[in-house]
């Protein structure tokens, strides 16, 4: 990058608050996406204001900006696609004020999930989306990702519990969107449009979140069963019961075997199961809701059903469900676990036929599919065994990936359910909301004339699914 910008830069944010070291410029290329591509200068910095001075200079140089939190995103949404500067926002770190009488908490982006939840759980409350990378997920990104997880199907995503935000426009206006109120109808709701812009209508800084109370009973049960459809089966009969539960995970034969070769047998040995978790205010609600999932499981053919209260067991499955990525590695000697079709989301009663589904696609075109998920929402993840090296098996790849999505658009589904859209899944994005594309633009083009914030991704992505690999496949460069 030109010197002359870079003394620009270094006014606003200091000699150590940027770096264009060839190393972390590497580093920051990456995301936890199967993409990669490196940045001209990475910034971290420490205020709104500078985030402020920041995007005017490259607003007036015209240099690409890519916001970046914890790097956990599985999409490439972090990947500075058209180089530029990455903001890495991880020193905006503080939690600034909690308001446990209002039910809110200001934080800035850079705050980690589980750092939150720890402070919060001192006054009984806790931000519940559980995403898998809680450990190292920020805020931030959970906004700008609409991150949810294990648990949305009872408590929602990021989105309904963002009451405010700050946030940085293109030019440099700081903007304070929303409230600090529980209710909120007037205007125009700016602090949801930003939820799920994945950095591209402006780079967020602060953010107001409501609070909910931390449930103080739970307990969980895991359901194993002869077939996936059953278990599918079992998750649309507990939701019409009705039973909404803490959260509800699918796991099919391959992911269940995967993890007990992995790791010691942590599962039951079964071609499908559910791991149900139940929650509520005594004991007598947990445990009334422990028999109904016990009945249903059973009146779906469940060929085991074991209920749980002790903390250690329930913590060794939830450990094992989301070990299940990098367990696949060790079905296929040389093969990698890559995240292609990974997050869509279809309506419940869908979910039997949707797993059925990706069964057949992963035949068809000869891949190793594993298919897991948050099902009691209709969110499935699935994740695909390649060699690295292999054109042809990305190719495959890409073709089945292409037909789950069309299977779940077909469906009346998404193909998001709460990792974004980044580079993954634009194309297929691109097809399932074609009706809404112009006013995407409008609105993109409207708070960022010269498409400096996160541009090429989303519904402006034009490249080749195989372009911009991470991984060391000479013939798909």
């Amino acid at each position: 990058m030109d010197r002359r910008i870079l003394d620009k830069i270094e006014k606003v944010v200091g000699k150590d608050g940027y770096s264009t070291d060839s190393a972390v410029l590497y580093i920051y290329g990456f995301d936890a996406s199967i993409y990669h591509h490196t940045p001209d200068v990475v910034i971290q910095p420490r205020t709104t204001e500078q985030v402020s001075e920041i995007m005017k200079i490259a607003n007036e140089e015209k240099i690409p900006v890519t916001p970046r939190g914890g790097g956990t995103g599985l999409c490439g949404s972090a990947v500075p696609l058209k180089g530029g500067i990455v903001l890495a926002m991880q020193k905006m770190n503080k939690i600034k004020n909690i308001s446990v009488a209002d039910l809110w908490v200001d934080v800035e982006v850079g705050v980690v999930y589980d750092d939150l939840n720890k402070e919060l759980s001192k006054y009984g409350y806790f931000f519940p989306p559980s995403p898998g990378s809680a450990e190292a997920c920020m805020i931030g990104g959970m906004v700008a990702n609409n991150a949810s997880g294990m648990r949305a199907v009872k408590y929602g995503a990021t989105r309904d519990f963002v009451l405010g935000l700050t946030f940085v426009k293109a030019d440099g206006e700081i903007v304070r969107a929303g409230t600090r109120t529980i209710k909120d109808s007037s205007g125009y709701q700016l602090a949801r449009l930003m939820c799920g812009s994945e950095g591209q209508l402006g780079v967020i800084t602060e953010v107001t979140l409501k609070l909910t109370t931390k449930p103080k009973k739970s307990a969980s049960c895991i359901c194993a069963f002869n077939d996936v459809a059953s278990a599918g089966k079992c998750i649309t009969d507990l939701i019409a019961k009705p039973l909404i539960p803490a959260s509800c995970e699918l796991m099919d034969s391959l992911a269940v075997f995967a993890v007990n070769k992995a790791r010691g047998n942590p599962l039951p040995d079964c071609d499908s199961l559910i791991i149900v978790e139940v929650d509520g205010e005594t004991d007598e609600v947990v445990e009334r809701d422990l028999r109904t999932v016990a009945e249903v499981a059973e009146a779906n053919g469940a060929v085991s059903v074991k209920p749980s209260h002790d903390k250690t067991e329930i913590a060794r499955w939830t450990d094992a469900r989301k070990s299940v990525m990098t367990s696949l590695s060790v079905l296929k000697p040389g093969h990698v676990s890559v995240s292609l079709a990974d997050d869509m989301g279809v309506p419940v009663s869908k979910v039997p036929e949707a797993v059925e589904a990706f069964a057949q696609i992963a035949k068809k075109h000869n891949v190793t599919v594993a298919t897991y998920g948050h099902a009691s929402d209709g969110n499935l993840h699935t994740k695909m065994m390649l060699d690295p090296y292999s054109r042809d098996d990305w190719e495959r790849g890409i073709a089945a990936v292409t037909e789950i999505f069309e299977k779940c658009i077909e469906l009346g589904g998404t193909v998001s359910g709460e990792h974004g859209i980044g580079i993954a899944k634009a194309l297929d994005f691109i097809k399932e909301r074609g009706t809404n594309l112009k006013t995407y633009k409008e609105i993109k083009r409207a708070m960022d004339p010269n498409n400096i914030l996160n541009p090429g991704k989303t519904f402006d992505y034009e490249g080749d699914p195989l372009s911009g690999l991470r991984y060391p496949c000479r013939e798909c460069q």
